[in-house]
């Protein structure tokens, strides 16, 4: 499906057009307004859940190593599995309901049962070691079974709907709104993270079971209704070749023909992942960090969600501003911009009070690079081919977030959980992205540049 450009349509006012779809001005709002909502229920599990779940595991005995592996390796490795399967079958489905959406309502279930499960997690550990008596490890190692559990089953779920979500915006949104659709993207996003870092952050240990409970429903009715109400296109023939349909090795074949065949989609994977990499080890540890400083869980919450007010201000303008000056060269100077902050905060952090201006620092700018670089994919890779090549980029996306964690998490472990060292290697993250950047935008300019640019396949 190849985006095309808006016209207008005399007596009609301004159309735009993504496929076989069109939009009016209203008919765009409504668009925007569903996926939004869809977004809001995406974001209460997004925002919600990284801290609780980090907590819970320390609480119960987890190491900072086992942590990552848990809520960091753990995706990236389920992500090299499930994400080029489903994206490569995804881009070849055609149904009544579409190619994306398929994949979002079966998956949806799956993820509230797991945050059930996780809800009650304690107890259902607690039940484990009665039952096992004298043989049960302790009562908080079997917790940590459940935890896991259940954290598995909510991964893979989560995994395989963010394998096509991104896919079903490339697919339903007109490109030349793309920038401003992920800037309402992050408000949306943001204001979720503010309310909960404001208020409920301090409070989360007491009350994670009901957090929890609260996300499940709220994820469940909302991305269950953008599911029905936002409606695919029509998709020309699958791009699958006659080669391709008689065996599953001619299919892998292809697929990383597509995915890995072009040095220039690899400096893009290379860019992306790095830049991405680069916000990782302090985000990882951050929460642990400020404990490390005699940071109480209510004043980071509400550093936080001073980041997200600065970044929700900021979000629709940086979105107006991708769409004018195009997300590459957008990103590129974000992520020059991150390397100076993380140098200065690995030299000048010390306390408490400097913690937290480092803090908002990271967040205001992770938040940017954050809106930058939303609409990348949908600027850089074929339609017909999105979510292949796209999940070609998440294998390698997921080894190197498999490295990150526990690399970062055992040197942490040796350095005595000295977490200043977060610093430092965002900044050497920061500055491989940055040349990285700099030869796709150099490649970029040779396909075409912002106004001629056409992906190649």
């Amino acid at each position: 499906m190849i985006p095309e450009p808006a016209t207008p349509i005399s007596g009609t006012g301004r159309i735009w057009k993504v496929g076989t779809l069109t939009y009016t001005f209203g008919g765009l709002v409504a668009l925007f307004s569903w996926l939004l909502w869809g977004d809001f229920a995406w974001s209460v599990r997004d925002r919600a859940l990284q801290g609780v779940v980090q907590l819970l595991f320390q609480r119960f005995g987890a190491s900072d190593m086992l942590g990552g592996l848990l809520y960091a390796s753990l995706p990236a490795a389920l992500g090299m599995i499930i994400g080029p399967v489903v994206g490569y079958k995804s881009d070849r489905l055609r149904t009544r309901w579409g190619r994306r959406i398929p994949f979002l309502v079966i998956t949806t279930p799956f993820m509230v049962l797991a945050l059930v499960g996780l809800a009650f997690s304690p107890q259902l550990g607690g039940y484990l070691h009665h039952l096992l008596g004298t043989h049960s490890p302790e009562t908080a190692s079997c917790v940590l079974i459940f935890l896991g559990l259940f954290w598995l089953i909510f991964t893979i779920a989560l995994t395989t709907a963010n394998s096509v979500f991104g896919a079903l915006i490339n697919d339903v949104v007109p490109q030349e709104v793309l920038g401003r659709f992920f800037g309402l993207f992050r408000a949306v996003s943001l204001i979720v993270g503010m309310v909960f870092f404001f208020w409920w952050m301090g409070d989360v240990e007491k009350h994670f079971s009901r957090i929890f409970l609260g996300v499940a429903v709220v994820f469940g009715v909302g991305f269950t209704l953008m599911c029905l109400k936002v409606k695919e296109g029509d998709y020309p023939p699958s791009p699958e070749d006659s080669e391709a349909r008689k065996s599953a090795f001619s299919a892998v074949k292809t697929y990383f023909r597509d995915g890995f065949g072009n040095p220039y989609y690899l400096w893009f994977f290379a860019a992306g992942i790095l830049g991405n990499l680069a916000l990782g080890p302090f985000n990882l540890y951050c929460i642990f960090y400020a404990k490390s400083v005699s940071m109480s869980l209510s004043d980071y919450g509400k550093c936080l969600a001073l980041t997200y007010l600065i970044s929700f201000i900021l979000s629709y303008p940086l979105g107006c501003l991708v769409d004018r000056f195009h997300p590459l060269r957008m990103t590129f100077v974000v992520v020059g911009f991150y390397a100076v902050a993380m140098a200065f905060s690995y030299l000048f952090v010390h306390d408490t009070m400097t913690f937290a201006i480092a803090l908002v620092i990271h967040g205001v700018i992770a938040g940017t690079f954050n809106t930058t670089s939303a609409s990348l994919n949908q600027r850089l890779l074929p339609s017909s081919k999105f979510a292949e090549i796209g999940s070609a980029g998440g294998i390698l996306s997921s080894m190197a977030g498999m490295l990150l964690a526990p690399v970062v998490g055992s040197f942490l472990d040796y350095k005595g959980h000295d977490y200043h060292y977060t610093f430092l290697a965002g900044f050497i993250l920061a500055a491989m992205a940055l040349v990285a950047f700099a030869v796709l935008h150099r490649q970029f300019m040779a396909l075409g540049g912002p106004k001629l640019y056409i992906a190649p396949e």
